[in-house]
Protein backbone atom coordinates (compact mmCIF):
# COMPACT_ATOMS: atom_id res chain seq x y z
CA UNK A 1 0.00 0.00 0.00
CA UNK A 2 0.98 3.98 -0.29
CA UNK A 3 2.35 4.85 2.95
CA UNK A 4 1.44 8.53 2.66
CA UNK A 5 -2.19 8.07 2.08
CA UNK A 6 -3.47 8.46 5.89
CA UNK A 7 -0.86 12.03 5.57
CA UNK A 8 -2.63 13.29 2.78
CA UNK A 9 -5.85 12.62 4.43
CA UNK A 10 -4.60 14.75 7.23
CA UNK A 11 -3.25 17.50 5.09
CA UNK A 12 -7.04 17.44 4.13
CA UNK A 13 -8.72 17.44 7.64
CA UNK A 14 -5.61 20.19 8.92
CA UNK A 15 -6.50 22.50 5.49
CA UNK A 16 -10.54 22.17 6.48
CA UNK A 17 -10.31 21.29 2.75
CA UNK A 18 -13.81 19.93 3.24
CA UNK A 19 -15.41 23.06 4.28
CA UNK A 20 -13.80 25.37 2.17
CA UNK A 21 -14.70 23.46 -0.84
CA UNK A 22 -18.54 23.47 -0.19
CA UNK A 23 -18.32 26.83 0.39
CA UNK A 24 -16.52 27.82 -2.78
CA UNK A 25 -13.12 29.11 -1.01
CA UNK A 26 -11.15 29.50 -4.12
CA UNK A 27 -7.59 30.01 -1.52
CA UNK A 28 -7.92 26.39 -1.30
CA UNK A 29 -6.46 26.42 -4.53
CA UNK A 30 -5.08 29.98 -5.07
CA UNK A 31 -4.89 33.30 -4.12
CA UNK A 32 -6.11 34.56 -7.16
CA UNK A 33 -9.78 34.08 -7.89
CA UNK A 34 -9.57 33.27 -12.05
CA UNK A 35 -10.98 30.34 -13.79
CA UNK A 36 -11.83 28.93 -9.71
CA UNK A 37 -14.56 31.54 -8.34
CA UNK A 38 -16.59 31.11 -11.42
CA UNK A 39 -16.15 27.49 -11.95
CA UNK A 40 -17.42 26.03 -8.94
CA UNK A 41 -20.85 25.82 -9.98
CA UNK A 42 -21.07 21.72 -10.21
CA UNK A 43 -21.52 21.68 -6.38
CA UNK A 44 -24.74 23.30 -6.10
CA UNK A 45 -26.06 21.99 -9.91
CA UNK A 46 -27.92 18.84 -8.99
CA UNK A 47 -30.50 20.68 -6.09
CA UNK A 48 -30.98 23.05 -9.25
CA UNK A 49 -31.64 20.41 -11.66
CA UNK A 50 -33.94 18.35 -9.85
CA UNK A 51 -35.82 21.85 -8.84
CA UNK A 52 -36.71 22.16 -12.53
CA UNK A 53 -36.63 18.57 -13.82
CA UNK A 54 -40.58 17.87 -14.05
CA UNK A 55 -40.24 21.55 -16.58
CA UNK A 56 -37.49 20.42 -18.28
CA UNK A 57 -38.81 16.90 -18.73
CA UNK A 58 -41.85 18.04 -20.41
CA UNK A 59 -39.87 20.92 -22.52
CA UNK A 60 -37.95 17.81 -23.68
CA UNK A 61 -40.50 14.86 -24.71
CA UNK A 62 -42.21 17.68 -27.14
CA UNK A 63 -38.94 18.26 -27.98
CA UNK A 64 -38.18 14.72 -29.17
CA UNK A 65 -41.75 13.58 -29.90
CA UNK A 66 -41.79 12.77 -33.43
CA UNK A 67 -37.44 12.19 -33.89
CA UNK A 68 -36.27 8.74 -34.23
CA UNK A 69 -33.11 10.17 -33.37
CA UNK A 70 -31.06 12.78 -31.02
CA UNK A 71 -27.62 13.63 -32.32
CA UNK A 72 -25.99 15.24 -29.52
CA UNK A 73 -22.61 17.38 -31.68
CA UNK A 74 -20.40 18.40 -28.80
CA UNK A 75 -16.41 17.84 -27.88
CA UNK A 76 -15.06 16.46 -24.63
CA UNK A 77 -17.51 18.03 -21.80
CA UNK A 78 -20.16 18.44 -24.00
CA UNK A 79 -20.09 14.94 -25.52
CA UNK A 80 -18.37 12.48 -23.22
CA UNK A 81 -21.04 12.20 -20.19
CA UNK A 82 -23.95 11.68 -23.30
CA UNK A 83 -21.62 9.47 -25.03
CA UNK A 84 -21.62 6.94 -21.67
CA UNK A 85 -25.32 7.55 -20.97
CA UNK A 86 -26.08 6.05 -24.73
CA UNK A 87 -23.49 3.48 -24.37
CA UNK A 88 -24.69 2.53 -20.36
CA UNK A 89 -28.15 2.84 -21.18
CA UNK A 90 -29.25 1.73 -24.76
CA UNK A 91 -32.10 2.98 -26.28
CA UNK A 92 -35.32 3.35 -24.06
CA UNK A 93 -38.39 1.98 -25.06
CA UNK A 94 -40.33 4.47 -27.28
CA UNK A 95 -37.85 7.19 -27.29
CA UNK A 96 -35.28 8.04 -29.70
CA UNK A 97 -31.82 6.90 -30.35
CA UNK A 98 -29.43 8.92 -28.91
CA UNK A 99 -25.85 9.23 -30.95
CA UNK A 100 -22.91 11.40 -30.28
CA UNK A 101 -20.36 12.58 -32.86
CA UNK A 102 -17.12 14.28 -31.59
CA UNK A 103 -15.33 13.20 -34.45
CA UNK A 104 -13.67 14.94 -37.45
CA UNK A 105 -13.39 11.71 -39.76
CA UNK A 106 -14.92 12.30 -42.77
CA UNK A 107 -15.73 8.73 -43.17
CA UNK A 108 -17.55 8.81 -39.83
CA UNK A 109 -19.72 11.68 -40.96
CA UNK A 110 -20.11 10.30 -44.35
CA UNK A 111 -21.53 7.14 -42.86
CA UNK A 112 -23.85 9.32 -40.45
CA UNK A 113 -25.20 10.87 -43.41
CA UNK A 114 -26.03 7.88 -44.90
CA UNK A 115 -26.79 6.86 -41.58
CA UNK A 116 -29.96 9.42 -40.12
CA UNK A 117 -33.12 11.08 -41.58
CA UNK A 118 -32.25 15.00 -41.08
CA UNK A 119 -35.92 15.30 -41.24
CA UNK A 120 -36.47 12.84 -38.12
CA UNK A 121 -33.13 13.94 -36.35
CA UNK A 122 -33.01 16.66 -33.76
CA UNK A 123 -29.58 18.34 -33.91
CA UNK A 124 -27.86 19.35 -30.86
CA UNK A 125 -25.28 22.12 -30.59
CA UNK A 126 -23.48 21.77 -27.19
CA UNK A 127 -20.80 23.95 -26.60
CA UNK A 128 -19.98 25.68 -23.44
CA UNK A 129 -18.33 29.06 -25.12
CA UNK A 130 -20.18 28.38 -28.24
CA UNK A 131 -17.11 28.82 -30.59
CA UNK A 132 -15.56 25.18 -30.48
CA UNK A 133 -14.26 24.83 -33.85
CA UNK A 134 -15.65 21.35 -34.08
CA UNK A 135 -18.79 21.85 -33.22
CA UNK A 136 -19.74 24.83 -35.17
CA UNK A 137 -18.70 22.58 -38.19
CA UNK A 138 -21.21 19.70 -37.36
CA UNK A 139 -23.75 22.46 -37.22
CA UNK A 140 -23.06 23.82 -40.41
CA UNK A 141 -22.60 20.20 -42.19
CA UNK A 142 -25.58 19.63 -40.42
CA UNK A 143 -27.76 22.43 -40.80
CA UNK A 144 -26.88 22.58 -45.23
CA UNK A 145 -28.10 19.16 -45.07
CA UNK A 146 -31.76 20.35 -43.67
CA UNK A 147 -32.19 24.06 -42.54
CA UNK A 148 -35.08 22.91 -40.79
CA UNK A 149 -34.83 25.23 -37.20
CA UNK A 150 -37.56 22.87 -35.90
CA UNK A 151 -34.70 20.18 -35.92
CA UNK A 152 -32.00 21.80 -34.06
CA UNK A 153 -31.42 23.16 -30.36
CA UNK A 154 -28.69 24.01 -28.67
CA UNK A 155 -26.82 23.62 -24.75
CA UNK A 156 -24.36 26.56 -24.55
CA UNK A 157 -23.70 29.33 -21.79
CA UNK A 158 -25.98 32.35 -21.52
CA UNK A 159 -24.78 34.63 -24.22
CA UNK A 160 -22.20 32.87 -26.41
CA UNK A 161 -22.19 33.08 -30.11
CA UNK A 162 -24.02 29.88 -30.42
CA UNK A 163 -27.35 31.13 -28.51
CA UNK A 164 -26.95 34.43 -31.09
CA UNK A 165 -26.84 31.99 -33.94
CA UNK A 166 -29.53 29.65 -32.73
CA UNK A 167 -31.79 32.73 -31.80
CA UNK A 168 -31.30 34.44 -35.50
CA UNK A 169 -32.11 31.09 -37.05
CA UNK A 170 -35.38 30.48 -34.86
CA UNK A 171 -34.13 27.27 -33.56
CA UNK A 172 -36.70 25.45 -31.24
CA UNK A 173 -34.62 25.26 -27.95
CA UNK A 174 -31.81 27.07 -26.48
CA UNK A 175 -30.77 25.63 -23.04
CA UNK A 176 -28.86 27.92 -21.25
CA UNK A 177 -26.57 26.01 -19.15
CA UNK A 178 -25.26 27.92 -16.06
CA UNK A 179 -21.96 29.67 -16.53
CA UNK A 180 -20.25 28.94 -13.87
CA UNK A 181 -19.52 25.20 -14.88
CA UNK A 182 -16.51 24.34 -16.88
CA UNK A 183 -16.87 21.89 -19.22
CA UNK A 184 -15.44 18.63 -17.74
CA UNK A 185 -17.87 19.31 -14.61
CA UNK A 186 -20.46 19.84 -16.39
CA UNK A 187 -22.24 16.14 -16.70
CA UNK A 188 -24.90 16.81 -14.10
CA UNK A 189 -25.94 20.28 -15.47
CA UNK A 190 -28.11 20.64 -19.17
CA UNK A 191 -25.13 19.29 -20.91
CA UNK A 192 -25.52 15.72 -19.36
CA UNK A 193 -28.84 16.06 -18.30
CA UNK A 194 -30.87 17.97 -21.45
CA UNK A 195 -29.82 14.78 -23.58
CA UNK A 196 -30.55 11.98 -21.16
CA UNK A 197 -34.35 13.14 -20.96
CA UNK A 198 -34.55 14.10 -24.71
CA UNK A 199 -33.77 10.31 -25.05
CA UNK A 200 -36.01 9.32 -22.93
CA UNK A 201 -34.06 8.09 -20.10
CA UNK A 202 -34.79 8.64 -16.07
CA UNK A 203 -32.92 11.50 -15.44
CA UNK A 204 -34.65 12.03 -11.96
CA UNK A 205 -32.40 8.90 -10.99
CA UNK A 206 -29.29 10.06 -11.79
CA UNK A 207 -29.60 13.37 -9.71
CA UNK A 208 -31.49 11.52 -7.25
CA UNK A 209 -28.11 9.32 -6.24
CA UNK A 210 -25.92 12.34 -6.72
CA UNK A 211 -27.75 14.21 -4.11
CA UNK A 212 -27.75 11.35 -1.74
CA UNK A 213 -23.76 11.56 -2.39
CA UNK A 214 -23.37 14.69 -2.13
CA UNK A 215 -24.47 14.73 1.95
CA UNK A 216 -21.63 12.05 2.20
CA UNK A 217 -19.66 14.30 0.45
CA UNK A 218 -19.84 16.96 3.02
CA UNK A 219 -18.64 14.71 6.12
CA UNK A 220 -15.65 14.88 7.95
CA UNK A 221 -12.59 13.96 5.51
CA UNK A 222 -12.42 10.29 7.77
CA UNK A 223 -15.67 9.43 6.67
CA UNK A 224 -15.83 11.20 3.41
CA UNK A 225 -15.54 8.86 0.29
CA UNK A 226 -14.31 11.95 -2.51
CA UNK A 227 -11.58 12.70 0.67
CA UNK A 228 -10.36 9.22 0.48
CA UNK A 229 -10.18 8.91 -2.94
CA UNK A 230 -8.49 11.99 -3.52
CA UNK A 231 -5.59 11.02 -1.09
CA UNK A 232 -5.32 7.79 -2.90
CA UNK A 233 -5.21 9.62 -5.87
CA UNK A 234 -2.85 12.41 -4.60
CA UNK A 235 -0.40 10.02 -2.60
CA UNK A 236 0.11 7.60 -5.45
CA UNK A 237 1.51 11.22 -7.36
CA UNK A 238 3.74 11.58 -4.34
CA UNK A 239 5.06 8.27 -4.49
CA UNK A 240 5.90 7.92 -8.02
CA UNK A 241 2.65 5.93 -8.41
CA UNK A 242 0.53 8.41 -11.02
CA UNK A 243 -0.54 5.91 -13.51
CA UNK A 244 -4.37 5.56 -11.77
CA UNK A 245 -6.00 2.61 -13.01
CA UNK A 246 -9.23 2.70 -13.39
CA UNK A 247 -11.09 -0.69 -13.51
CA UNK A 248 -14.79 -1.07 -14.08
CA UNK A 249 -17.80 -3.18 -14.85
CA UNK A 250 -18.29 -3.89 -18.01
CA UNK A 251 -21.77 -2.20 -17.88
CA UNK A 252 -19.98 1.09 -17.43
CA UNK A 253 -16.96 0.55 -19.38
CA UNK A 254 -17.88 3.97 -21.37
CA UNK A 255 -17.75 5.50 -17.69
CA UNK A 256 -13.82 5.54 -18.72
CA UNK A 257 -13.77 8.16 -21.41
CA UNK A 258 -15.49 10.38 -18.41
CA UNK A 259 -13.40 9.72 -15.86
CA UNK A 260 -10.32 10.26 -18.39
CA UNK A 261 -11.15 13.70 -19.10
CA UNK A 262 -11.37 14.71 -15.88
CA UNK A 263 -8.71 13.59 -14.08
CA UNK A 264 -6.19 14.40 -17.04
CA UNK A 265 -7.23 17.90 -18.04
CA UNK A 266 -7.65 18.80 -14.51
CA UNK A 267 -4.31 17.39 -12.72
CA UNK A 268 -2.23 17.08 -15.59
CA UNK A 269 -0.46 20.17 -15.58
CA UNK A 270 2.39 22.04 -14.14
CA UNK A 271 4.66 19.02 -15.16
CA UNK A 272 2.86 16.04 -12.44
CA UNK A 273 -0.14 15.01 -11.96
CA UNK A 274 -2.61 11.77 -12.28
CA UNK A 275 -2.29 9.66 -15.90
CA UNK A 276 -5.52 7.82 -16.10
CA UNK A 277 -5.42 4.53 -17.36
CA UNK A 278 -8.73 2.99 -18.86
CA UNK A 279 -9.63 0.33 -20.74
CA UNK A 280 -6.72 -1.40 -19.98
CA UNK A 281 -7.96 -5.35 -19.03
CA UNK A 282 -6.11 -6.52 -16.14
CA UNK A 283 -2.86 -8.87 -16.38
CA UNK A 284 -0.42 -10.89 -14.04
CA UNK A 285 0.92 -8.46 -11.48
CA UNK A 286 4.36 -9.20 -12.82
CA UNK A 287 3.21 -6.97 -16.15
CA UNK A 288 2.98 -3.83 -14.21
CA UNK A 289 6.02 -1.84 -12.75
CA UNK A 290 5.53 0.00 -9.66
CA UNK A 291 3.76 3.22 -10.72
CA UNK A 292 0.47 2.04 -10.55
CA UNK A 293 -2.67 2.61 -8.32
CA UNK A 294 -5.42 0.76 -9.36
CA UNK A 295 -8.96 1.95 -8.49
CA UNK A 296 -11.73 -0.60 -8.99
CA UNK A 297 -15.95 0.06 -8.95
CA UNK A 298 -16.82 -2.64 -7.47
CA UNK A 299 -20.70 -4.16 -6.36
CA UNK A 300 -18.54 -6.11 -3.49
CA UNK A 301 -18.00 -9.55 -5.80
CA UNK A 302 -14.50 -10.86 -5.40
CA UNK A 303 -11.68 -10.21 -7.47
CA UNK A 304 -8.99 -12.79 -8.33
CA UNK A 305 -7.55 -10.28 -10.58
CA UNK A 306 -7.88 -7.20 -7.81
CA UNK A 307 -6.37 -9.87 -4.96
CA UNK A 308 -3.42 -11.38 -7.26
CA UNK A 309 -2.56 -7.36 -7.55
CA UNK A 310 -2.90 -6.31 -4.18
CA UNK A 311 -1.11 -9.38 -2.75
CA UNK A 312 1.72 -8.48 -5.19
CA UNK A 313 1.78 -5.07 -3.15
CA UNK A 314 0.33 -3.07 -5.53
CA UNK A 315 -1.78 -0.08 -4.23
CA UNK A 316 -5.66 -1.36 -4.87
CA UNK A 317 -8.66 0.54 -3.72
CA UNK A 318 -12.26 -0.45 -3.92
CA UNK A 319 -15.21 2.16 -4.93
CA UNK A 320 -18.50 0.57 -3.79
CA UNK A 321 -21.00 0.90 -6.91
CA UNK A 322 -24.48 -0.99 -7.13
CA UNK A 323 -25.12 -0.15 -10.53
CA UNK A 324 -25.90 2.12 -13.87
CA UNK A 325 -28.60 3.83 -11.24
CA UNK A 326 -25.27 4.94 -9.45
CA UNK A 327 -23.62 6.82 -12.26
CA UNK A 328 -24.58 10.16 -11.15
CA UNK A 329 -23.13 9.50 -7.64
CA UNK A 330 -19.98 7.91 -9.20
CA UNK A 331 -19.92 11.81 -11.51
CA UNK A 332 -19.61 13.65 -7.90
CA UNK A 333 -17.66 11.65 -6.11
CA UNK A 334 -15.30 11.98 -8.58
CA UNK A 335 -15.50 15.52 -9.23
CA UNK A 336 -15.09 16.08 -5.75
CA UNK A 337 -12.30 13.90 -5.80
CA UNK A 338 -10.45 15.44 -8.71
CA UNK A 339 -10.56 18.65 -7.13
CA UNK A 340 -9.15 17.52 -3.54
CA UNK A 341 -6.16 16.14 -5.49
CA UNK A 342 -5.84 19.68 -6.77
CA UNK A 343 -5.28 21.29 -4.19
CA UNK A 344 -3.15 18.45 -2.30
CA UNK A 345 -0.78 18.39 -5.72
CA UNK A 346 -0.89 22.16 -5.49
CA UNK A 347 -2.06 22.34 -9.14
CA UNK A 348 -5.22 24.58 -10.48
CA UNK A 349 -8.00 21.97 -11.27
CA UNK A 350 -10.22 24.31 -13.45
CA UNK A 351 -8.02 25.43 -15.73
CA UNK A 352 -6.52 23.81 -19.54
CA UNK A 353 -3.64 25.91 -19.85
CA UNK A 354 -2.08 24.11 -22.68
CA UNK A 355 -5.32 23.05 -24.69
CA UNK A 356 -5.20 26.32 -26.30
CA UNK A 357 -1.80 25.64 -27.73
CA UNK A 358 -2.96 22.69 -30.00
CA UNK A 359 -5.91 24.73 -30.83
CA UNK A 360 -3.63 27.43 -32.49
CA UNK A 361 -0.97 24.98 -34.05
CA UNK A 362 -4.14 23.75 -36.01
CA UNK A 363 -5.28 27.36 -36.77
CA UNK A 364 -2.37 28.00 -38.06
CA UNK A 365 -1.91 24.56 -40.27
CA UNK A 366 -5.25 26.06 -41.51
CA UNK A 367 -4.01 28.93 -42.66
CA UNK A 368 -0.25 27.90 -44.03
CA UNK A 369 -1.19 24.32 -45.64
CA UNK A 370 -0.29 20.87 -44.38
CA UNK A 371 3.03 20.59 -43.45
CA UNK A 372 4.75 17.18 -44.94
CA UNK A 373 4.80 15.05 -42.28
CA UNK A 374 7.80 12.06 -42.10
CA UNK A 375 6.53 9.08 -41.10
CA UNK A 376 8.91 6.68 -39.04
CA UNK A 377 9.81 3.36 -37.53
CA UNK A 378 7.62 2.50 -34.94
CA UNK A 379 10.96 1.04 -32.88
CA UNK A 380 12.24 4.49 -33.62
CA UNK A 381 9.60 5.40 -30.81
CA UNK A 382 9.45 2.33 -28.60
CA UNK A 383 13.38 2.18 -27.95
CA UNK A 384 12.81 5.37 -26.26
CA UNK A 385 10.15 4.08 -23.63
CA UNK A 386 11.85 3.55 -20.30
CA UNK A 387 10.26 2.01 -16.80
CA UNK A 388 7.67 4.59 -15.16
CA UNK A 389 6.89 5.77 -18.99
CA UNK A 390 3.52 5.24 -20.57
CA UNK A 391 2.52 4.75 -24.24
CA UNK A 392 -0.32 6.49 -25.46
CA UNK A 393 -1.51 6.00 -29.19
CA UNK A 394 -3.10 8.87 -30.52
CA UNK A 395 -5.31 7.65 -33.66
CA UNK A 396 -6.63 9.98 -36.01
CA UNK A 397 -9.01 7.51 -37.73
CA UNK A 398 -12.98 6.96 -38.19
CA UNK A 399 -13.83 5.97 -34.68
CA UNK A 400 -15.80 2.89 -36.62
CA UNK A 401 -13.00 1.66 -38.32
CA UNK A 402 -12.13 -2.43 -37.70
CA UNK A 403 -8.64 -0.51 -36.49
CA UNK A 404 -9.87 0.64 -33.46
CA UNK A 405 -10.26 -2.61 -31.93
CA UNK A 406 -6.79 -3.61 -33.13
CA UNK A 407 -5.23 -0.57 -31.39
CA UNK A 408 -7.06 -2.04 -28.38
CA UNK A 409 -5.44 -5.17 -29.10
CA UNK A 410 -1.49 -2.99 -29.75
CA UNK A 411 -1.93 -1.40 -26.89
CA UNK A 412 -2.04 -4.62 -24.15
CA UNK A 413 0.97 -6.23 -26.62
CA UNK A 414 2.97 -3.18 -25.96
CA UNK A 415 2.23 -2.83 -21.86
CA UNK A 416 2.81 -6.68 -21.72
CA UNK A 417 6.14 -6.19 -23.80
CA UNK A 418 7.49 -3.67 -22.38
CA UNK A 419 5.74 -3.33 -18.35
CA UNK A 420 4.45 0.02 -19.06
CA UNK A 421 1.10 1.86 -19.26
CA UNK A 422 -1.20 2.03 -22.12
CA UNK A 423 -3.76 4.56 -23.52
CA UNK A 424 -5.40 4.70 -26.63
CA UNK A 425 -6.99 8.08 -28.10
CA UNK A 426 -9.21 8.91 -31.00
CA UNK A 427 -8.76 12.57 -32.18
CA UNK A 428 -9.82 14.99 -32.11
CA UNK A 429 -11.48 13.99 -29.02
CA UNK A 430 -8.86 13.20 -27.39
CA UNK A 431 -7.35 16.68 -27.67
CA UNK A 432 -10.21 17.58 -25.83
CA UNK A 433 -9.37 15.21 -22.92
CA UNK A 434 -5.85 13.89 -22.91
CA UNK A 435 -4.23 16.44 -24.98
CA UNK A 436 -3.77 19.10 -21.60
CA UNK A 437 -2.15 15.78 -20.16
CA UNK A 438 0.37 14.95 -22.93
CA UNK A 439 1.38 18.70 -23.18
CA UNK A 440 1.27 20.08 -19.59
CA UNK A 441 1.86 16.92 -17.07
CA UNK A 442 4.81 14.57 -16.62
CA UNK A 443 7.13 14.23 -19.29
CA UNK A 444 6.68 10.58 -18.92
CA UNK A 445 4.80 9.84 -22.20
CA UNK A 446 6.01 8.23 -25.53
CA UNK A 447 3.32 9.44 -28.41
CA UNK A 448 2.89 7.33 -31.20
CA UNK A 449 0.53 8.97 -33.58
CA UNK A 450 -0.92 7.48 -36.73
CA UNK A 451 -3.58 9.12 -39.26
CA UNK A 452 -6.23 7.36 -41.43
CA UNK A 453 -5.44 8.06 -45.11
CA UNK A 454 -9.06 8.90 -46.17
CA UNK A 455 -9.77 10.62 -49.01
CA UNK A 456 -13.83 10.99 -48.63
CA UNK A 457 -15.10 14.42 -49.16
CA UNK A 458 -17.04 15.95 -46.92
CA UNK A 459 -17.44 19.67 -47.59
CA UNK A 460 -17.66 21.90 -44.38
CA UNK A 461 -20.02 24.68 -45.57
CA UNK A 462 -18.41 28.20 -45.34
CA UNK A 463 -15.10 27.24 -44.67
CA UNK A 464 -12.34 26.79 -47.09
CA UNK A 465 -11.40 23.34 -45.65
CA UNK A 466 -13.31 20.30 -45.80
CA UNK A 467 -13.61 17.88 -42.35
CA UNK A 468 -10.31 15.63 -43.89
CA UNK A 469 -8.04 18.75 -44.11
CA UNK A 470 -9.52 19.30 -40.71
CA UNK A 471 -8.83 16.31 -39.42
CA UNK A 472 -5.14 16.14 -41.20
CA UNK A 473 -4.38 19.34 -39.39
CA UNK A 474 -5.48 18.71 -36.00
CA UNK A 475 -3.35 15.98 -36.33
CA UNK A 476 -0.15 18.18 -37.45
CA UNK A 477 -1.28 21.03 -35.04
CA UNK A 478 -1.00 18.15 -32.07
CA UNK A 479 2.67 16.85 -32.71
CA UNK A 480 4.08 20.30 -33.77
CA UNK A 481 2.51 21.16 -30.06
CA UNK A 482 4.06 18.06 -28.41
CA UNK A 483 7.51 18.75 -29.95
CA UNK A 484 7.44 22.44 -28.75
CA UNK A 485 6.73 20.80 -25.00
CA UNK A 486 9.89 18.54 -25.91
CA UNK A 487 7.47 15.25 -25.11
CA UNK A 488 8.62 12.05 -27.35
CA UNK A 489 6.71 12.06 -30.40
CA UNK A 490 6.36 11.18 -33.75
CA UNK A 491 4.13 9.80 -36.54
CA UNK A 492 3.85 5.96 -37.57
CA UNK A 493 2.29 3.91 -40.34
CA UNK A 494 -0.76 2.59 -38.65
CA UNK A 495 -0.26 -0.82 -40.63
CA UNK A 496 2.80 -1.26 -39.31
CA UNK A 497 2.28 -0.32 -35.78
CA UNK A 498 -0.93 -2.79 -36.40
CA UNK A 499 1.85 -5.12 -37.39
CA UNK A 500 2.93 -5.37 -33.53
CA UNK A 501 0.36 -7.38 -32.37
CA UNK A 502 1.08 -10.34 -35.01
Amino acid sequence: MIPDIAAAQAELSERDAISRLWAGDHTLWREDPTEISDRLGWLTVVPEMLVHLDTLTAECTKLAADVDTVLVMGMGGSSLFPEVLARSFGRQPGAPLLEVVDTTDPTALARLAEDLIPERTLHIASSKSGTTLETRSHLDWAWERHPDPARFAVITDPGSELAGLAAERGFARVFENRPDIGGRYSALSHFGIVPALLSGMEAGVLLTSASMMAERLRGAVSINPGAELAAVMAAGVRAGRDKVTVVLPSEVASFGLWLEQLLAESTGKDGTGVVPIVGEPLADPTFYGDDRVFVALSDGTASPALAALAAAGHPVHVVPFAGVHELGAQVLLWEVATALCGALLQIHPFDQPDVAAAKAATKQVLEEGLPDEPVVEVSYLLDQVKPGDYVAIQAFVDPGAPAVADLDVVRVVLRDRLKVATTVGLGPRFLHSTGQLHKGGPNSGVFIQVVGDDTTAVPIPGQPFDFGTLIQAQAAGDLITLRQRDRRAARVSLAELLEVAK
